[in-house]
């Protein structure tokens, strides 16, 4: 594929499988696990992606002088919106009826996973304005209604910006490690009715409970087993089926398990619940939750508290848990800005959607300084 003039030769490979693991992650680097070959090829040999699941893996792939990869954009087709996190529906809706075709459209992302990362994987040295300008084509040259970098890594929205992409922000609630030595020091930065609050949660969720961290060589097919009837649970009331094959966490514990700590709660020795995380070098991203019985604060302790403990053990930055969640906020965990980046040709929707993004960027901004005022934290004085 020409792109522009000729000056830059882009591909397409046929799934992230097709591109050999160690050019793949010569560009994704190893600080974020769901960029790696081996987390996003997974999810392909598994079926959670590709066939009739509405993500088809297109990767696009711009070589350097000696046919390596370079740069390469994580993209997908997409012939629904579904398992994205960041919603445009009503920008879908809005094409329909002034007579487009919406679908399908281009997804530089992780499938079904709100974590925020680079969308635009590049080797040291490569620059990001041909791999823009090949997704561009792509696009331009298949009739697509649109590209959508979602979850974008703030230090990348530059090039997207320069490009002429639209910009548009939301929000997450992440927890920030401020040096913390234990659970109970973090406790105290807390003030002092919050602080009583989560002591009383945490007691209430364990009670006649064991909690287990699981990592490596702990894992086993039989708590895959018991995650696997967790998560169904949770996808059957969330999105009406789980995104995810049961194949996809076998492989993941057989290719990924340091990078894995599943927390289980159980009861006489039976898991009754859940929580699965992925360990970056400066994160511990939480994904997914369920459970086979209501515990209260259960969610909270295994999903938040848990996870705490977990990065504070290991000296991680933070935790990122998930999308979404106000619930968050008096667990200590605050707002942060997320970000991700639309290319709309057709110029009329663009300008329709520009003026949506500014109006919904103000209005994300004023909500975000309220929620920054409503953490558990003592106040200064």
């Amino acid at each position: 594929m020409a792109v522009g003039e000729g000056e830059v030769l882009a591909r397409i490979a046929r799934g992230v499988s097709a591109v050999a693991a160690a050019d793949w992650d010569a560009c994704a680097g190893a600080g974020n696990p769901f960029l790696s070959h081996a987390f996003l090829s997974i999810l392909e040999r598994s079926g959670s992606v590709g066939g009739r699941s509405g993500w088809t893996p297109l990767p696009i792939i711009v070589d350097d002088g000696d046919g390596r990869p370079a740069a390469i954009a994580p993209a997908y087709a997409k012939t629904h919106s579904q398992g994205e996190y960041v919603f445009d529906h009503g920008w879908a809706d809005a094409w329909e009826r002034a007579g487009g075709s919406y679908y399908p459209k281009l997804q530089l992302a992780v499938p079904f996973t709100p974590v925020p990362g680079p969308r635009l994987l590049l080797r040291e040295g490569a620059k990001a304005a041909p791999l823009i300008a090949a997704v561009e084509a792509v696009v331009d040259q298949n009739g697509l209604s649109s590209a959508h970098a979602t979850f974008l890594d703030e230090a990348q929205l530059p090039a997207f910006d320069a490009a002429g992409w639209l910009v548009r922000q939301g929000v997450q609630f992440h927890w920030a490690n401020d040096g913390y030595t234990s659970f109970d020091d973090f406790l105290g930065a807390l003030a002092s009715r919050k602080r009583k609050t989560l002591r009383k949660e945490r007691a209430a969720a364990v009670d006649g409970l064991t909690i287990r961290h699981l990592s490596g060589g702990e894992l086993t097919e039989a708590h895959w087993d018991a995650f696997w009837t967790f998560y169904q649970d949770t996808g059957a009331r969330k999105w009406g089926q789980p995104y995810l094959t049961r194949a996809f966490f076998s492989l993941l514990g057989q290719e990924m398990s340091d990078r894995v700590l599943l927390i289980l709660a159980e009861r006489d020795g039976q898991p009754i619940a859940g929580a699965l995380n992925l360990i970056g070098d400066d994160a511990l991203y939480g994904r997914y939750w369920g459970c086979i019985e209501d515990v209260p604060f259960l969610h909270f302790e295994l999903c938040y508290y848990q996870a705490i403990d977990a990065a504070i053990a290991r000296g991680l930055a933070r935790v990122e848990a998930g999308a979404q969640g106000e619930h968050k906020l008096a667990r200590g965990y605050a707002p942060v800005a997320t970000w991700s980046a639309h290319y709309i040709p057709d110029p009329s929707f663009h300008r329709a959607v520009a003026d949506f993004v500014m109006r919904e960027r103000q209005a994300i901004a004023q909500e975000a300084e309220f929620l920054g005022e409503m953490t558990p934290f003592r106040k200064p004085g």
